[in-house]
């Protein structure tokens, strides 16, 4: 129940905003007029997330509604293209990324897109418009301005120099205040991880650490009145993913631990009215059906590489310069056979990437690593000193950002191309390292292109 008591809100709320399925924030000034994210049904990461919860009918037509849509990002949990082939008569608002990748893909596949210059205010209607933040992750926050109510779309994005746009900005919304971001427990990353004795390294994300600490810390922060959970709505759905769920986000985990005082944590799913303040929660139907096998989603772990996928494998490796500053090699175990690629043998650091042929050489085609990565099935193996850190983290900043951040969506391999890359988000202005450690160590890795 909200503060105040409970109310039943409508398709034509006249100010306020919905949040439903993984990351979808729908605004509306009159009716609906703008949805973020919009994933509303079907799997992401080759079959292996679900949302957790349906899509219920209203929030379908309320996202149909709108005139403009939101990408944050490329992942498949933000960029549904089963989704959006559903809402082909919208405008797609797209954040300004060097590269231009996305806005280049979705024009050719006949999408209209509109890329929104950083931190200029962009109108959606009458009384709501927003801004766009890129940041050199290759993803992005989108700041919307309800009638001076601030709205902050944060999903995936973290800070990276946002922030120094909300401090220009803050000072000029006195009314409601609202951010929607990634928490919990930790699994929406890769976090299959074993050691060379072929046992599991336990993720952090299976100890369940509660959320609510976390939460207020960001809101006292950046001085927000309300935290709308966003990003973390979903399951697992393939039977060698499945182990996953055990590390995902029930979505009443939130408001664990969370003492707010005079700042509140929403529920999961909520329509909340900007006038009143008052707010309602959503209760769609978990999504709770069996979990499904790796072929119903074209992959198969006894399938080998072909001749010519070794070489779409070394290809895509080598092209990627940084790589040879610190790893010896990469081995991909497929179909029960390791294919060994050398990257610089002077370095004794290696990775173990076991999976299934379908997905990698799909992935490593259309340039999108990271969905194996995240969809929790590919078991990860280091080798060697990989500077006394652990899982994810061992591969930050060194791996994964260049391979699959600044390479796959960014185009950028070589140093040259990596120094244009990052010359291009300092000109813009909203960048910054903070003296947070995870930005320390990025600020290092970068230093020889910057």
């Amino acid at each position: 129940m909200a503060p105040g008591g409970a109310v039943r809100y409508t398709a034509g709320m006249d100010l306020g905003f919905e949040t439903i399925g993984n990351a979808c924030l729908i605004a509306h000034d009159r009716g609906p007029v703008l949805a973020t994210d919009p994933w509303l049904f079907g799997t992401a990461y080759f079959g292996s997330w679900r949302l957790s919860h349906a899509v219920p009918a209203e929030q379908q037509a309320n996202v149909r509604a709108c005139r403009y849509l939101w990408i944050s990002h490329g992942h498949p949990d933000h960029l549904s293209l089963p989704s959006l082939e559903t809402l082909r008569d919208k405008t797609i608002l797209l954040a300004d990324h060097h590269g231009g990748r996305i806005a280049r893909e979705l024009r050719e596949l006949g999408f209209t897109v509109q890329v929104l210059p950083c931190g200029e205010w962009f109108p959606v209607s009458d009384r709501c418009r927003v801004a766009a933040l890129a940041n050199y992750n290759q993803d992005a926050t989108l700041v919307i301005d309800l009638d001076g109510h601030l709205v902050i779309d944060a999903n995936d994005a973290g800070d990276r120099g946002s922030s120094r746009f909300l401090r220009q900005q803050r000072p000029r919304f006195r009314k409601r205040t609202v951010l929607a971001c990634l928490t919990g427990y930790g699994d929406a990353d890769m976090i299959h991880f074993f050691d060379e004795q072929g046992r599991q390294v336990p993720p952090a994300a299976a100890q369940h650490e509660p959320c609510g600490p976390g939460i207020k810390a960001l809101l006292d922060h950046y001085d927000i009145d309300y935290f709308a959970p966003s990003s973390s709505m979903h399951r697992y759905n393939r039977t060698d993913s499945g182990w996953a769920d055990a590390c995902a986000t029930p979505i009443d985990a939130h408001q664990l631990g969370f003492d707010g005082g005079r700042r509140t944590c929403l529920p999961a799913f909520v329509q909340f009215d900007l006038h009143t303040g008052q707010y309602e929660r959503i209760d769609p139907p978990a999504n709770d059906q069996p979990l499904e096998p790796p072929a119903a989603h074209g992959d198969d772990w006894s399938t080998p590489l072909e001749r010519d996928d070794v070489a779409l494998l070394r290809s895509y490796l080598h092209r990627v310069e940084h790589l040879r500053t610190f790893l010896g090699h990469v081995n991909f175990r497929v179909g029960g056979k390791d294919h060994v690629v050398d990257i610089a043998p002077e370095h004794e650091r290696g990775i173990t990437f076991a999976t299934p042929r379908q997905s990698l050489v799909a992935a490593v085609s259309w340039r999108a690593f990271d969905d194996i990565l995240i969809g929790n099935y590919c078991k990860t193996t280091l080798h060697g000193d990989w500077w006394g850190k652990q899982g994810a983290a061992a591969l930050y900043p060194h791996f994964t950002p260049f391979v699959t951040k600044f390479g796959d969506n960014g185009g950028a391999h070589t140093a040259a191309e990596l120094r244009a890359y990052f010359a291009d988000y300092l000109r813009r202005g909203y960048t910054e390292f903070t003296p947070a450690p995870d930005d320390q160590e990025m600020l290092a890795a970068l230093r020889p292109y910057l």
